[in-house]
C-alpha cells in the first residue's frame, strides 16, 4: 500500500488552502501514484478569528473543500483522507474540527470529530483555547480501505494513549494523525509520541502537518511541521523536509502481522482497576 502525506502552511485564506491543497495531491499522484492520502489538521483554514473561523466553516456534504477532497478521490481514483475540515454546527457559535475520508469512488466512507481539544499554554507563554471554537466529537472512527483498518485521529489526540488502544481494539492497522503541533511542543514531543503510540498498538502511524506560521489576532504562531510515517516496531520510515511538500512511504502490512506475533500486547493487555 503506496501512502502519500501531505505537509502544508495553511494561513487564513480558505481559497489559497484550498488550491494548496489541491496542487500538493496533484503532485503526489504525478510523482509517486499513492492509493491512499492524508492532508493536515484544518488544511482549509488557519488563524483569524472565532468570526472567521464561524464564517468559513462548511456544512457537511458539501462545502468546497469537502467538495475538492472528493473531486480529487474520484478523478485519480485515490483515497482522501482529509485531514480535517471547519464543520458548521447548526445552531452552534462553534464547530467541528472533522476529519472527512473518500474512497476512489469519491464515496464518503469515514467522519471523525476531533475528540480532545487543545487547552493548553505552551512553554513561550501562547494561549491555546481550542474549546471556545470547537465543540468536541465523542466517537472512536475506524474505516475499510481495501482490507486495510484505519484508525482516525488528529493532533491532540496523540497525548491520549486510550484512544490509540481503543483503535487497535476495533482492528486498526494504520492510524491517521493530520495535525498541527505548535513549533514549541512538536520539537520536543512530536516524533516521540508517533513512534510510541506506534510501538504501543504496533500500527502504523501516519501523520501529516502543519508546517511554518500564521497570524492570530497581532500574533504570529508557528507550527512544527515534520510530518512522518513509523512503523508497527517504531522506526520513522519516512519524513518530511522543511516547508510545504510531500512525503511518501510503501507499507508493508505483513509488518503488523510479524510485529503483533512477535510481542502479542493484545493478548498480554489486562484491565486495571483503580482502588482507593
Amino acid at each position: 500500500m503506496k501512502v502519500s502525506i501531505i505537509q502544508m502552511n495553511s494561513i487564513s485564506d480558505k481559497a489559497a488552502n484550498i488550491a494548496a491543497a489541491e496542487a500538493l495531491i496533484e503532485r503526489a499522484v504525478s510523482e509517486e501514484r499513492p492509493d491512499w492520502v492524508l492532508l493536515p489538521e484544518f488544511f482549509d483554514w488557519a488563524g483569524g478569528s472565532k468570526a472567521d473561523k464561524l464564517a468559513n466553516a462548511e456544512t457537511l456534504p458539501g462545502g468546497p473543500a469537502y467538495t475538492m477532497a472528493r473531486a480529487q478521490a474520484v478523478k485519480h481514483r485515490i483515497f482522501v483522507h482529509a485531514g480535517s475540515i471547519m464543520e458548521r454546527i447548526e445552531g452552534e457559535e462553534r464547530i467541528h474540527n472533522t476529519s472527512v475520508v473518500f474512497n476512489r469512488e469519491g464515496e464518503e466512507i469515514a467522519r471523525y470529530r476531533k475528540i480532545h481539544l487543545f487547552d493548553v499554554t505552551t512553554p513561550d507563554g501562547a494561549s491555546y483555547k481550542e474549546s471556545q471554537t470547537v465543540k468536541a466529537g465523542d466517537h472512536v472512527v475506524t474505516y475499510d480501505c481495501e482490507g486495510v483498518t484505519i484508525g482516525c485521529s488528529i493532533c491532540y489526540d496523540l497525548r491520549f494513549p486510550d484512544l490509540f488502544q481503543a483503535l487497535a481494539e476495533k482492528g486498526a492497522e494504520i492510524i491517521a494523525l493530520p495535525a498541527a503541533f505548535t513549533l514549541q511542543t512538536g520539537k520536543d514531543h512530536w516524533e516521540v509520541l508517533l513512534r510510541a503510540r506506534a510501538i504501543e498498538t504496533e500500527a502504523y502511524v501516519c501523520a501529516s502537518a502543519q508546517t511554518g506560521s500564521f497570524t492570530v489576532g497581532n500574533e504570529q504562531r508557528h507550527t512544527y511541521g515534520h510530518s512522518l510515517v513509523a512503523d508497527p516496531w517504531g522506526h520513522v520510515v519516512a519524513k518530511a523536509s522543511d516547508g510545504a511538500g510531500i512525503v511518501s512511504a510503501r507499507l508493508d502490512m505483513g509488518q503488523v502481522e510479524r510485529v503483533r506475533g512477535l510481542i502479542p500486547v493484545a493478548e498480554h493487555r489486562r484491565r486495571l482497576s483503580t482502588f482507593a
